[in-house]
């Protein structure tokens, strides 16, 4: 009988390692079929033909020229919701905090005003200086929430960190808004960008947000046993060798390192990452090594989809990904705190 423990144990690991690989294997064809369907579906649909000429380079037609512009809408939204789903389990993890969202914690708010600040006062005007403004407008408002979120009896709770990220938000949001009165000069255009959308996107623009997302992915996946530890408590973490402030900080820098070049690029879009981290325990559980590429893959697929709703409810317009995906989360939120019935928030 205890001879076979060990062995049962062992199939039972195979058995679940087999089933992760195999649902891996799906999110990963999902997220072919909703690439397929963003370059196919929108305000004007095109066929087959039209979108091998337009990822050939053709633009003959107007629906090889549509599919030619689709194509890199298409990876922006593939790169911003991997980005933001992997923050989002990331701040997860960090605060043991199922509210925890770039969005809720203030973070993207803070990014956004710091780019704001830079284009009004100092005119900055080029995509790298938008990407580092941005991170550390993310950095400061991430430390400023947490250091709120602490203080006061029991620490960084949920319901505290989730009400700090509220009034940091709020805060940020309305002074931005008291920077943009007197600039109607660079209103219209930096209104539409807080929004939220991937819209107009370019390869040329994507390009220097490329290394900035690949080190936060590899700062991010590099954290996961850390935040493994960490899930079992401070002190459990500390006893099994675990150094909780390196992996906080490591697991934080990469988080916004992610917010904040995703932020300069298409603006603060928000709930993506409260949603896709449950989604993806619901699938692969609460081990860190498989939910931290899940939710990257899971948030890449709901921002698609959520793009490609946009375009089709609001023909023959289209709707901001940011407003698609406020009516996502907005009820996932509610359900969440209501789950919890804010009994240990």
């Amino acid at each position: 009988m205890a001879a076979g423990a060990p062995r049962a144990a062992v199939v039972a690991l195979r058995r679940r390692r087999r089933g992760r690989v195999a649902t891996l294997a799906g999110v990963g064809a999902m997220l072919a079929l909703a690439c397929v369907l963003s370059v196919s579906l929108g305000t004007r649909s095109v066929g087959w033909a039209d979108i091998g000429a337009g990822l050939l380079g053709r633009t003959d037609t107007m629906a090889q020229a549509v599919v030619a512009v689709r194509v890199p809408r298409t990876l922006l939204a593939c790169l911003a919701g991997a980005a933001l789903g992997l923050a989002g389990a990331v701040m997860q993890g960090i605060t043991r905090n199922p509210l925890a969202d770039p969005g809720i914690l203030g973070v993207n708010a803070g990014a956004a005003m710091a780019v704001v600040i830079g284009i009004a006062w100092f005119g900055m005007a080029t995509l790298s200086a938008f990407i580092w403004t941005a991170i550390l407008g993310a950095g400061a408002a991430a430390c400023f929430v947490y250091v709120i979120g602490s203080l006061g009896p029991g620490g960084a709770t949920p319901l505290k960190m989730a009400l700090a990220g509220a009034a940091t938000t709020i805060a940020t949001s309305s002074f931005t808004v008291a920077i943009l009165l007197p600039r109607n000069d660079i209103a219209g255009g930096v209104r539409s960008w807080q929004v939220g959308g991937v819209g107009g996107a370019a390869f040329d623009a994507m390009l220097p947000c490329l290394p900035v997302l690949a080190a936060g992915l590899v700062l991010c996946l590099m954290s996961a046993r850390g935040l493994n530890l960490l899930a079992m408590g401070d002190d459990a973490a500390a006893g099994l060798g675990a150094g909780i402030a390196r992996t906080r900080a490591l697991a934080a820098l990469g988080a916004v390192l992610l917010c904040g070049a995703t932020t300069a690029i298409c603006g603060p879009i928000g709930f993506v990452g409260l949603v896709v981290p449950h989604l993806c325990r619901l699938l692969v559980g609460v081990d860190h090594r498989w939910l931290l590429p899940f939710s990257a893959l899971t948030g890449a697929i709901l921002l698609i989809l959520s793009d490609v709703a946009g375009r089709i409810v609001a023909r023959p317009s289209e709707m901001d990904v940011g407003i698609v995906t406020a009516f996502l989360g907005a009820p996932v939120f509610i359900w969440i705190v209501r789950r919890r019935r804010v009994r240990d928030l």
